[in-house]
């Protein structure tokens, strides 16, 4: 009789773990709030995608993840406020190719994203797009194409030079053999007002934060630089769509301090990847910045890293010249 019902305690607690959030020998973490250090300001889709996981990372774990904004230096300095943090699991660096990848390639630091334990790739940026000015003439990417090519440093660029966007200028010019003329404009809202008034004809933005001028015509989405369509964009073609092969996605990179506990490690990439499959949580990415679902574990995410870092070294000397 004893022996039946010791069984049948120990299938019931087997059950109850199968069936909870986190297995009964994972690691005790979270304890305490969660600090999550994010390269940019907010407003934009970085901090956008840092919220939105530390809502649900809450709600799914019961501890609160507070997120603390600390841009400049091209995110060098929120990334160096990590490194130097205690590897105890409690200090979160949200970031993306841009800064953990872009910053080596340019100069701007001699890190490498292996100087981090990286946990998951929260999310993928599917929502850029080229976005030109209604004055600038431009209609579609062979426009441009067109316009650099019998007019080189005519189409104004605007860009941050040594950034993502940099590059993703320099890239389209290596593919389409053109030539712009490649202008520092500051931050993604610095962009917007000077593509309104008319200082730049171009420029790389996601297009939740230009949708609302798009639709009312003050400026063009000339293409999305997806491997395929995001829907969510509505009738936005991609570069691949318009005879030229750009692809250039920009993932949102989850990492901590170098040394961190391996088991911290892979229980935040679990939870990501229970942020990911939770309904609101895609539409919230949707209805904001036309973002879809994307999620890469661990040693995914690595691979990625890499081969991404070995496409940008391509254009080392260029990104280090604009310094």
């Amino acid at each position: 009789m004893k022996k039946a019902l010791c069984a049948s305690l120990l299938s019931a607690c087997m059950t109850l773990t199968a069936g909870s959030s986190f297995a009964a020998d994972a690691v005790n973490w979270p304890t305490r709030p969660v600090q999550v250090v994010v390269i940019a300001n907010a407003g934009g889709d970085t901090d956008f995608n840092a919220r939105m996981m530390a809502k649900y990372f809450t709600k799914i774990t019961g501890e609160p993840m507070v997120v603390t904004n600390m841009a400049g230096g091209g995110g060098t300095i929120a990334a160096e406020q990590v490194k130097s943090s205690a590897p105890d699991g409690n200090t979160i660096l949200f970031t993306h190719t841009g800064q953990m990848i872009v910053n080596e390639v340019a100069g701007l630091t001699e890190d490498t994203f292996e100087a981090f334990d990286v946990s998951c790739i929260a999310g993928v940026d599917k929502g850029a797009v080229f976005v030109a000015s209604k004055s600038s003439g431009l209609n579609s990417i062979q426009d441009l194409i067109t316009k650099a090519k019998a007019q080189p440093n005519t189409v104004i660029y605007g860009t941050e030079m040594g950034s993502y966007s940099h590059l993703q200028g320099l890239m389209f010019e290596k593919l389409t053999g053109t030539k712009m003329k490649l202008v520092d404009a500051g931050t993604v809202s610095e962009k917007v007002v000077a593509l309104l008034g008319e200082r730049i004809d171009l420029g790389a933005i996601s297009y939740g934060s230009v949708q609302d001028y798009v639709s009312s015509g003050a400026m063009v989405a000339l293409g999305q630089p997806n491997a395929e369509r995001n829907a969510l964009l509505g009738e936005v073609k991609t570069f691949k769509e318009q005879g030229v092969d750009f692809v250039m996605d920009k993932p949102y990179v989850v990492a901590f301090p170098k040394g961190t506990d391996p088991a911290i490690i892979k229980k935040m990439a679990d939870v990501m990847k229970q942020i990911t499959e939770t309904p609101a949580y895609g539409e919230e990415l949707k209805n904001t910045f036309k973002q879809p679902v994307s999620y890469y574990g661990t040693e995914e995410a690595i691979a990625v890293l890499h081969k991404t870092r070995d496409d940008f070294m391509q254009f080392k000397d260029e990104l280090r010249q604009s310094k």
